[in-house]
């Protein structure tokens, strides 16, 4: 059978040349025309555009200049509403299904932030950067009116960022396509489906007239309580989202608006521990218990007085230094054997819990100056509130605030034969966060629970949450207090001369920070640290539009970010040792096409990255990280019925070494046998230090090609209504642990599939994931990635009845 890699380039060789002999004939044909038209006729295009797939206004994600992204010399996509509504995508790791590169690691179960071309991307609402968020709460995206992902850095406009990429949320508003509603309108929705899911959302929106003011309002609200294919998981969800828009006369205008969210059961969750060949070819289970440590106090979990000499140590952790050892605490030695493991059942308990509260604003108030020039304030905020516990061992509370002030102006750009747009602006962005966390001391012992028996008190770690009398139990480790700024001027040009367009940008940038670790354990520099540093980051892209459709380009990018930690704080260590502030780079090239009268549109793009990570070790590192690949995006709207997408990418992501980060590593990688180990952890200080990864070494978590390819149709309407089906595949190529001689993960593919029904303004939708219920997994992130993978969502099912008004 022919290798997934191999498949796909040659899948990317037959497109380019369709793209090639496509272009000539649809240019051919359009000389043809009798009435000589050059322009695509874009309300015809639309018309047939039934799923939502193509972009109906400019977006200035990409450079911050309003621009069709089919224009836009960079890899990115559009999702909107009504595709998410079709293909019946939930949350942000769906967004495969349609955007390529996009492929995410479970970061324990929790879908917070989009992995693309193989690094954590960053989450921003209306171009403004939100609170990191890489597994805290699963990102709510019902309430988008589109989605913007851009493989690459921000726009100078937005801020500094890394290259890796961002997924821009666009609220909806009362603002339709740029137009203001023309009368009320709404939906309800409730859906039910398997494992108890019960979802409901409501929205509403309205012209409004106060005086000169021409505008609108809207409001979208959900919630839900549902159990979930995993069993002992309960998410419980509330989002609400409110805006208003106003044109105000005289060329003014403004936006204000919010989204508050709350979460009470988006528990993080490793999957499976005790992770073997043998267990994730045929599903068997290494069993079995260590009784020799005791819950002599009785309340149900392990204290650090019941577990060795707190904090040093610890009698669940073996420092591994290159030779096989044990400790007979860490020996099973009741229950031992094998057994079938359900695949919903995954590393969960009663003790295990996470509560989020976010809340986002924005105000805009903008001011048309005639002549192509105009001025903007954009006022930002976004704050996040955490409170979570895995009972391996792992609490962790947030409390994060980030501020951002923009001042843009839009000016008309004429020389010579070049003419364009140019934005210049300035930016304020302040953040002001504490982090607590408790992992330092070993108290981690994520192989010790026998998944097939269940959560024991033996098994279960003590957390800060919990106060235990005479002053035994566990305290927070690491608490970061961090506050910096970000003080920036920008510029960003779109200039056309003929067929070439160059689009040119760059901000410069001053930083100050101040971190101080309080914590029980830090391991961190003491008292409070504190830098300041300017930094000025550019970038450039060159496009040719052809006479066929085509348009080649090329890009480069050279970018800076902080180092950041899960709550957006910034390490004191960091702070002390100057890497804080990191660099990366891309260059990318490519073509863009829009092809058959513009009912053919799509990508095909190559590039190479230089990023950085940062490890989740204490204190942490920055670790390097390099990444090439090619990327395929086909959007084709075949007839007034059906329509097709095809979403692709071959890539591969190295770690840069030496690679020191702290690492948590399998028994078998030791030289020790389960049984011998399973009740405690062994660990090194520096992941460099094992066999084969003293230099780069290749980030096997990541598919090294991923292909989603889903077709949509809609039937014509009748008296009776209307109806119509989405059915797509994705494969997902082999992944592995990044030890030596790792846990190897199966390629698989999964097949998505709805129907809907329309009557009036009833809609009945039904929707299947995972049709075929192919068992895979997706190996874990961070530190635990070796010890823990989390078994693939079998079938589910799901109906939603809709109302609009």
């Amino acid at each position: 059978m022919e290798p997934p890699v191999m498949s796909f380039r040659r899948l990317l060789l037959s497109v380019t040349a369709f793209t090639l002999l496509a272009g000539p004939v649809a240019h051919a044909e359009a000389q043809a025309d009798a009435r000589g038209a050059d322009a695509v006729d874009t309300v015809l295009v639309l018309a047939r555009d039934k799923a939502g797939l193509l972009e109906k206004q400019p977006s200035d994600t990409v450079f911050g200049i309003d621009k069709p992204l089919i224009e836009t010399p960079r890899s990115a996509s559009l999702v909107s509403d009504l595709t998410l509504e079709r293909f019946g995508v939930e949350t942000l790791d769906g967004l495969s299904a349609v955007s390529p590169g996009t492929h995410t690691a479970s970061f324990y179960g929790v879908p917070g932030s989009l992995n693309i071309r193989g690094t954590l991307a960053e989450n921003y609402f209306r171009g403004f950067k939100r609170v990191e968020n890489r597994g805290t709460y699963s990102t709510p995206i019902g309430g988008a009116a589109r989605i913007e992902v851009l493989r690459g850095p921000p726009t100078p406009v937005y801020g500094s960022g890394k290259v890796g990429g961002l997924v821009n949320f666009i609220p909806k508003s009362a603002r339709d396509e740029g137009r203001f509603l023309a009368q009320a309108e709404g939906e309800f929705t409730a859906t039910f489906g398997s494992y108890n899911k019960k979802l409901v959302t409501g929205q509403f929106g309205a012209p409004v007239s106060l005086g000169a003011a021409e505008g609108g309002v809207y409001v979208y609200g959900e919630a839900e309580d549902s159990h979930s294919y995993y069993r002992g998981l309960y998410p419980r969800r509330h989002l609400i989202e409110a805006s208003a828009d106003f044109d105000l006369g005289q060329g003014w205008s403004t936006a204000i608006g919010g989204m508050g969210f709350q979460s009470d059961g988006d528990v993080q969750t490793p999957g499976w521990n005790r992770l073997t060949q043998e267990l994730v070819d045929r599903r068997l289970y290494i069993t079995g218990r260590d009784t020799s440590l005791k819950d002599s106090d009785g309340n149900g979990r392990l204290t650090p007085n019941e577990v060795g000499f707190y904090p040093y140590a610890s009698a669940l952790y073996i420092p591994y230094y290159g030779f096989g050892s044990s400790d007979p605490v860490h020996t099973l030695d009741t229950g031992v054997g094998k057994t079938t493991l359900n695949r919903r059942t995954v590393y969960i308990s009663p003790a295990d819990f996470s509560k989020t509260t976010t809340g986002t604003l924005y105000f805009d108030l903008a001011k048309d100056l005639g002549a192509d020039r105009s001025l903007k304030l954009q006022l930002f905020h976004d704050r996040q509130d955490n409170e979570r516990f895995v009972s391996y061992g792992y609490p962790s509370a947030i409390d994060a605030r980030v501020s951002e002030a923009r001042l843009t102006l839009a000016l008309p750009t004429t020389v010579a034969r070049i003419s364009g747009q140019t934005l210049v602006g300035a930016s304020h962005r302040s953040f002001e966060g504490r982090r607590r966390e408790s992992f330092n001391s070993g108290l981690i012992a994520l192989d010790r629970r026998d998944l097939a028996f269940g959560a024991t008190a033996t098994d279960t770690i003590d957390s800060p949450f919990t106060d235990e009398p005479g002053g035994v139990g566990l305290r927070w480790e690491n608490d970061n207090r961090s506050e910096w700024t970000q003080s920036g001027i920008f510029f960003t040009s779109d200039l056309e001369a003929g067929r070439w367009n160059l689009t040119v940008g760059g901000r410069y940038d001053r930083y100050e920070v101040e971190s101080q670790d309080t914590g029980f354990l830090s391991y961190t520099v003491t008292g409070r640290q504190s830098a300041g540093r300017n930094k000025a980051t550019w970038n450039a892209s060159l496009t040719y539009k052809t006479a066929l459709g085509l348009m080649p380009y090329a890009s480069y990018a050279k970018a800076s970010a902080l180092e950041m930690s899960q709550a957006g704080d910034i390490a004191p260590s960091l702070v002390r040792d100057g890497s804080w502030l990191s660099n990366s780079d891309l260059a990318e090239a490519g073509v863009k096409f829009q092809l058959l009268d513009g009912t053919l549109v799509g990508s095909l793009a190559a590039y190479r990255q230089n990023r950085t990570q940062l490890t989740n070790s204490s204190p942490p590192t920055v670790q390097g990280t390099r990444a090439k690949g090619v990327e395929l995006e086909l959007r084709w709207l075949a007839s007034e019925q059906l329509s097709f997408t095809l979403a692709g990418n071959s890539q591969r992501t190295t770690m840069k070494g030496p690679d020191r980060s702290f690492q948590y590593i399998p028994a078998y990688t030791a030289g020790v046998p389960g049984p011998s180990a399973y009740g405690g952890s062994y660990v090194v200080w520096s992941f460099a230090s094992l066999p084969g990864r003293g230099g780069d070494y290749a980030y096997t978590l990541v598919p090294k090609s991923v292909l989603s390819l889903y077709g949509a149709y809609t039937s014509k309407g009748y008296d009776w209504g209307q109806a119509g089906a989405t059915l797509g595949v994705s494969h997902v190529s082999q992944t592995a642990g990044t030890v030596q001689n790792a846990v190897r993960y199966p390629a698989y593919s999964v097949v998505n599939g709805s129907a809907y029904l329309t009557r009036g303004p009833y809609t009945a939708q039904f929707n299947v994931d995972n049709l075929f219920d192919t068992f895979y997994f997706t190996p874990d992130a961070d530190t635990y990635a070796n010890l823990g993978a989390l078994p693939g969502k079998g079938r589910e099912w799901r109906v939603t009845l809709k109302r609009t008004f």
